[in-house]
């Protein structure tokens, strides 16, 4: 088993694709092609006494749900935490994966297991669930699509040239086009040698119009393999660069309707068991039964906004700045908070089981020391 192996897992259970731009997520230390030996501890955040913990346990990998590397690095040295980690793990060949964002927004991730708690007894799972703020993906091989406009009789030719310059990828299909007839016209000028035609005479010629997607990086071999099998001296090409495509049920924040409404104190209550707290902060805007919610585990409150835009009636999440949490209630918004990383280190579990089914024989574990940085006295 390579940390390659790791990683791979990791993008199936939370595509880094789906992180927040300003996220840094994905390997952080260590090399793909290294033997993973040993368990994957997993946290949220990644303390020297982790970082030890992991030393002290063998581990081959730490999955820390927070980025330990985020801003600008200018030197590793043993003078701050950071360093002292990195230093630590580098010496003992310990890998370092990051899925943040990309995990909140993933099917199964943290917005949904979040989401998932405040669902009573009654309800079928939280009615009409999707995502506040919907991620917009466009896999790498479609990024372009290239049209061009070909003889019947060439057409195959083309197409098939075109495949093997890495043009017409969708998913796991190859050499996908779309071909439609058409009549094509031209007038070919003096110094011109028509394939079709002769020089000074308009031409009209049944062509098909082929399109196929293509990536950025594949476009200039497929531009030059087009030329070269296409019939033509001066084949016709048009470019077009394709938009994201947004995914309603993934991405940034839940929403979610209650088949049954259900009132702030309650839903507190089904918080509290859900995450096996004890305490949660509630601002009231209003003392009725609520039906629809929006989620967020850890800071959510620039998503605040979004969930009134969608009818929401009660925003949870772990925490709010003063101002964020008292524009939202002053607008109609109750809000609960939880605590930043009690909204979020419960899940832990839940990934070192899906963890350990996308690679069966090594053990992921929930690290022992990693908690709040302060106590409630």
């Amino acid at each position: 088993m390579k940390i390659a192996d790791l990683v791979a897992a990791m993008e199936r259970i939370a595509p880094s694709r789906l992180a927040e731009p300003w996220d840094n997520v994905g390997l952080l230390l260590g090399a793909g092609a290294a033997d993973l030996r040993g368990p994957v501890l997993l946290t949220i955040d990644l303390t020297e006494a982790v970082a030890h913990e992991a030393l002290r346990r063998s581990c081959g990998a730490v999955v820390a749900y927070h980025p330990p590397l985020f801003d600008p690095v200018r030197r590793i040295t043993d003078s701050n935490e950071f360093g002292r980690v990195a230093v630590a793990l580098m010496g003992a060949g310990v890998a370092v994966y990051s899925p943040h964002t990309a995990l909140d927004a993933a099917p199964g991730g943290m917005n949904d297991w979040l989401a998932d708690g405040l669902i009573g007894p009654g309800d079928s799972g939280g009615g009409d669930r999707r995502a506040l703020r919907s991620a917009a993906v466009l896999p790498d091989t479609q990024e372009l699509k290239v049209v061009t406009f070909v003889p019947r009789a060439s057409a195959d030719a083309v197409r098939n040239a075109l495949a093997t310059a890495g043009a017409g990828i969708i998913g796991n299909y190859e050499a996908c086009s779309f071909a439609a007839p058409g009549r094509g016209t031209f007038l070919a000028g003096a110094g011109a040698s028509p394939a079709v035609g002769e020089v000074g005479r308009f031409e009209e010629v049944e062509e098909i119009r082929l399109e196929m997607v293509c990536s950025k990086r594949a476009l200039p071999l497929a531009l030059e393999t087009l030329r070269r099998f296409h019939p033509y001296e001066e084949p016709a090409v048009d470019v077009y660069e394709l938009l994201p495509r947004p995914t309603r049920a993934v991405g940034a924040g839940r929403r979610i309707t209650l088949d049954h409404a259900a009132g702030i104190d309650e839903l507190a209550a089904r918080l509290k068991r859900h995450l096996g707290v004890s305490v949660v902060q509630i601002a009231r805007a209003t003392d009725r039964p609520v039906e629809r919610i929006g989620v967020c585990p850890g800071a959510g409150g620039s998503l605040a906004p979004m969930a009134l835009a969608e009818g929401c009636q009660l925003f949870v999440t772990g925490e709010m700045k003063h101002h964020e949490l008292r524009a939202a209630v002053a607008q109609g918004l109750s809000v609960l908070l939880a605590g930043h990383t009690q909204t979020e280190r419960p899940y832990l579990p839940v990934l070192a089981e899906r963890l350990g089914r996308e690679l069966p024989g090594v053990q992921a574990v929930v690290s022992e020391e990693d908690r709040e940085p302060w106590v409630a006295v």
